[in-house]
C-alpha cells in the first residue's frame, strides 16, 4: 500500500502543478490585464503621467511584470552607500524633457538606462505634461521607469519555491537595527503573564530577526499547540483582502471584534483590545509611523490578527458541508435501500419523481425556490448573518446542498442494491437455504455500498471547500464564496491560490477514496504478487 500511496501522492503532486499552470495561463495571459483596474478607486481619480504610472504599480503587484522606477533605482543606490543623502535630491530630480536634466542626474539616468536595458527591461520616459501656460498638469510630472513582463515559467518557478515559508533569525533586513537576534525559550509566556506577578505555565519560543515573533506557542484553541517556524503560503490577495495570504484570508475568523482586556508585554499600556499578540509579524517601521503602535509595543512586531466573533471562511463552510454530507448519506442511503426492497411500489415511484426533478431542474432554480418556500412559509433567515448566534440560519443553505446530494445517493443505492438482488451469487445463497435476512445483510447490502463508499473521503474533505452557487445565494461568507468575490474583483493571487488549494483537497479525497475501498471490499489489494 505505502508504494501505491506514493506513486498515487506524485501524480497528483503533478496535476496540481498542472492545474496551476493553466490557471496562470488563464488569468496572466488569456485575459486582459486592464480589468484588473476597473473597480480601483484610485486609478479613476488620477490623471495623466501619474495615471499610467500607477497602472504600472498595480501590475507588478498583481503579478504580471517588474516595475522599477527611477527613484527606487536612486533610493537602493544610497542604501548601498553609493549616493549620499544630499546628493539624492539632485540626482533624483527629472527634467521636464531630456534636454532639461540637470548635468548630475543626467549621468545617473543613462546608468539606469544602460543597467536595465542590459537586463531586457523596456525603459519608458514620460515627458512632463503641461498646459498652454506651462504650467504641469495635476499628475503630469515627469516620469522614468523600467519595466519587464515576468515570464509564465518564472512566476510559476518563484510560486511554488515560495509556497512554504521556513522563517528565521534573518528575515529582516540586516541593516535593520533591532537588537540581537536570535530564538528564546520561556516557560512563562509573556502574553499569558504579561505583568510577570501571577505566572502561569505557558511555554513558548520567542524570535528576534524572524518575520514571527512568536515560534512555537500554546493556547486556549485547538489544537492548543501553535507553531510558526513553517507556514503556508498561497500567494497573497490584491483586492479580497489586501496583503494578507490567501491561506490566512481563509483561516481567519471573521464578524465583529472581541474586545477584552489585555496588558501589552514590556510597555505594560492595558486597554479594551481584540489583538491576538501571538500571531505578531513584523512591520518595519510601523511604530515610527503610527503613535498608536509605539505606546503599545517596545519592537516593531505590531502587525496582529485580531479575535472576531465568527467563524473563518474554511469554518462556515466546513459546518455547514459536514452537517450536509451527514443528512445526505444517512437519508439517501436508506431510502435507496428502500426503494430496492419495494422495487415498483408507489414509495419507488414517488421517489424516483423527487430525483428526476432534481436533475432536470437547474441547481439555481431550486436553491432559489427553496429559499422562498423557507422564508416566507416557514420564517426562516435566509440571509447569512456572520455575528448572528441563530442556527436556525443553517438550515435553508443546508438543505439547499443535502437535497440533490440525496437524490444522487437514492439513485445509486438503488441501482446498486437491485444489480445485486439479481446477481448469481444470491440465487445460489438462496438454495443454500440462507433466509432473506442473512442475504441482505451478509451480501446484498456489503456489496452493493462498497463503489458509494470511494465517495465518502470526497465528501467530506470537500465540504470545506464550501459550495459557490449555495454560499452566494444565502451570503454565506464561506470559501466557496470567496471565489466568486476573487473573480469578480479580478483578485489573481486568491484564485490561483483558492485553485491549488482545491486540486490538492482533490488529490488527497482520491487516495483516501482508494484506500477506503481496499478496507471494504476485501477484492482489492495495493500489493503484486509473484504468480
Amino acid at each position: 500500500m505505502g508504494k501505491y500511496i506514493l506513486k498515487r501522492l506524485l501524480h497528483g503532486a503533478f496535476s496540481a502543478v498542472c492545474v496551476v499552470l493553466i490557471v496562470m495561463i488563464l488569468v496572466y495571459s488569456l485575459l486582459d490585464r486592464s480589468t484588473i483596474l476597473a473597480a480601483d478607486p484610485n486609478y479613476s481619480k488620477m490623471q495623466s503621467n501619474a495615471r499610467v504610472s500607477y497602472e504600472q504599480s498595480r501590475y507588478e503587484a498583481f503579478g504580471y511584470v517588474d516595475y522599477v522606477p527611477y527613484a527606487d533605482y536612486i533610493n537602493e543606490l544610497v542604501r548601498n552607500g553609493e549616493i549620499s543623502e544630499e546628493e539624492r535630491s539632485s540626482v533624483a530630480l527629472i527634467g521636464r524633457t531630456p534636454e532639461k536634466d540637470k548635468e548630475e542626474a543626467a549621468e545617473y539616468i543613462q546608468k539606469f538606462t544602460e543597467t536595465y536595458r542590459a537586463q531586457g527591461y523596456e525603459i519608458v520616459r514620460l515627458d512632463a505634461d503641461t498646459r498652454k501656460n506651462g504650467q504641469v498638469k495635476d499628475g503630469g510630472q515627469a516620469a522614468l521607469y523600467a519595466i519587464r513582463d515576468i515570464p509564465l515559467l518564472k512566476r510559476a518557478i518563484t510560486y511554488f519555491t515560495g509556497m512554504l515559508f521556513v522563517d528565521n533569525i534573518h528575515f529582516v533586513p540586516e541593516e535593520t537595527d533591532m537588537g540581537e537576534r536570535g530564538l528564546t525559550f520561556t516557560l512563562y509566556d509573556p502574553v499569558y503573564n504579561p505583568t510577570g506577578t501571577e505566572k502561569v505555565f505557558s511555554p513558548a519560543i520567542i524570535g528576534n530577526g524572524t518575520k514571527h515573533k512568536y515560534l512555537m506557542y500554546v493556547d486556549n484553541k485547538f489544537p492548543f499547540v501553535h507553531q510558526n517556524f513553517l507556514t503556508l503560503n498561497l500567494g497573497e490577495s490584491y483586492t479580497v483582502n489586501r496583503g494578507v495570504d490567501v491561506f490566512t484570508t481563509m483561516t481567519s475568523s471573521q464578524g465583529s471584534y472581541v474586545l477584552q482586556p489585555l496588558t501589552y508585554p514590556d510597555t505594560g499600556f492595558i486597554e479594551d483590545s481584540a489583538d491576538d499578540l501571538h500571531t505578531a509579524t513584523y512591520a518595519g517601521g510601523s511604530r515610527e509611523i503610527n503613535a498608536v503602535y509605539a505606546e503599545r509595543f517596545n519592537d516593531d512586531y505590531t502587525n496582529v490578527i485580531t479575535h472576531k466573533t465568527g467563524k473563518s471562511k474554511l469554518g462556515f463552510s466546513f459546518v455547514i458541508g459536514i452537517i450536509e454530507v451527514f443528512i445526505a448519506y444517512v437519508l439517501g442511503l436508506s431510502i435507496g435501500l428502500t426503494m430496492a426492497q419495494f422495487k415498483d411500489s408507489w414509495f419507488d415511484k414517488l421517489c424516483t419523481v423527487y430525483i428526476m426533478f432534481i436533475i432536470a431542474v437547474p441547481s439555481l432554480a431550486y436553491i432559489f425556490l427553496f429559499k422562498a418556500i423557507g422564508g416566507s412559509v416557514f420564517k426562516l433567515p435566509t440571509l447569512f448573518e456572520v455575528d448572528s448566534k441563530n442556527w436556525l440560519m443553517y438550515v435553508l443553505p443546508i438543505i439547499s446542498l443535502a437535497l440533490p446530494q440525496i437524490a444522487n445517493l437514492m439513485k445509486w443505492m438503488r441501482r446498486y442494491m437491485i444489480d445485486q438482488k439479481n446477481a448469481d451469487y444470491v440465487k445460489f445463497a438462496r438454495s443454500g437455504g440462507l433466509s432473506e435476512r442473512e442475504i441482505f445483510t451478509k451480501h446484498i447490502w456489503k456489496n452493493a455500498v462498497i463503489p458509494i463508499t470511494h465517495g465518502v473521503p470526497a465528501s467530506i474533505i470537500f465540504a470545506m471547500t464550501g459550495a459557490i452557487i449555495t454560499e452566494r445565494v444565502y451570503s454565506v461568507p464561506g470559501a466557496g464564496n470567496l471565489l466568486t468575490q476573487a473573480i469578480n474583483k479580478y483578485d489573481n493571487g486568491v484564485i490561483v491560490g483558492v485553485a491549488l488549494f482545491y486540486a490538492t483537497l482533490s488529490v488527497i479525497s482520491i487516495i483516501l477514496g482508494d484506500v477506503l475501498m481496499a478496507m471494504v471490499d476485501p477484492r482489492i489489494s495495493f500489493t503484486t504478487k509473484a504468480r
